[in-house]
């Protein structure tokens, strides 16, 4: 069997074992073990720990042998060293803390004001709804650096916002899907953290060249949605005042200050730390 067919095979069972429900973690840690240890079996070495067990005769010492027979592969080896390895990088302890700070902004019900806020102070734009689900999507992702959570969280807030608003589906579904993948892009990418840990290459320059493409890359799903809204005012109906009300300008900036500046200011404090390097990325994850 090349390996070209063992990497088929070891694909497929990750999905279908995915589709039954297993764990994503352990599923992959099984498959590495599994065929890692078809891939540096020597049955010449297994051999030699199994002549051993024929002249021993004590019961202890023979199923002693007997293990040391089966598990003598490299990839045990390979297994203690590289999960040492991870648990030691510094780069990567930034990865749970990142999440961490990420797990706060959601439980602390600030995403869903942020949305409703975003969502009123942008009514008379084309496409309001949208824009506001694209704001939010970016400042979660900034906030969280992963793709799954912010697409699920706003999958549940903003898409049936959306179609109750009778937006076209597929136009609702793409920008939240658009929206979520900001999480790979824009820093604190975890993506990017893990990139560099494997590449060797600096965070702090990875940051920096991922700033303004994503920055970019919001501002043009941004100019799309508007667009579409205008050239295809059913896709993207505007709201009406019993959706959305109308609401004194005080009251719109003092909702934005208390939803939207301080995630914004938590952001820029954590990239803003990085990028003129007054704290490492853990650091930086820590104080966030």
């Amino acid at each position: 069997m090349i390996d070209a067919h063992v990497a088929l095979m070891m694909l497929g069972i990750f999905i279908l074992l995915v589709f039954l429900g297993f764990p994503v973690a352990f599923t992959l840690m099984a498959l590495g073990i599994g065929f890692g240890y078809y891939a540096y079996f020597d049955a010449g070495r297994m051999w030699r720990s199994f002549n051993r067990l024929a002249e021993d005769s004590e019961t202890l010492t023979s199923v002693i042998t007997w293990f040391e027979g089966a598990f003598n592969n490299r990839i045990f080896d390979l297994f203690i060293n590289q999960t040492y390895t991870v648990m030691s990088n510094e780069v990567l302890t930034a990865v749970p803390l990142f999440l961490f700070m990420g797990y706060i902004v959601e439980r602390a019900n600030i995403v869903n004001r942020l949305f409703s806020t975003l969502n009123i102070a942008a009514r008379n734009i084309p496409g309001s709804l949208g824009v506001a689900a694209l704001i939010t999507c970016a400042l979660f992702a900034t906030a969280t650096g992963i793709v799954g959570a912010v697409v699920t969280l706003m999958g549940m807030l903003a898409l049936p916002a959306m179609l109750k608003a009778r937006y076209n589906k597929s136009f609702a579904s793409g920008i939240i899907c658009a929206g979520g993948t900001l999480g790979i892009l824009i820093p604190p990418s975890i993506m990017l953290i893990v990139y560099a840990a494997a590449s060797g290459v600096s965070i702090v320059r990875l940051y920096a060249g991922a700033l303004l493409p994503g920055l970019t890359l919001v501002g043009l799903y941004l100019l799309y949605v508007m667009g579409r809204a205008m050239l295809q005012p059913k896709a993207a109906p505007r709201p009406t005042s019993d959706e959305v009300p109308e609401v004194p300008l005080p009251k719109v900036l003092w909702m934005l200050a208390t939803s939207f500046f301080p995630l914004a200011f938590l952001i820029l404090s954590v990239l803003g730390s990085i990028l003129f390097g007054l704290a490492t990325p853990t650091e930086a994850a820590s104080i966030g």
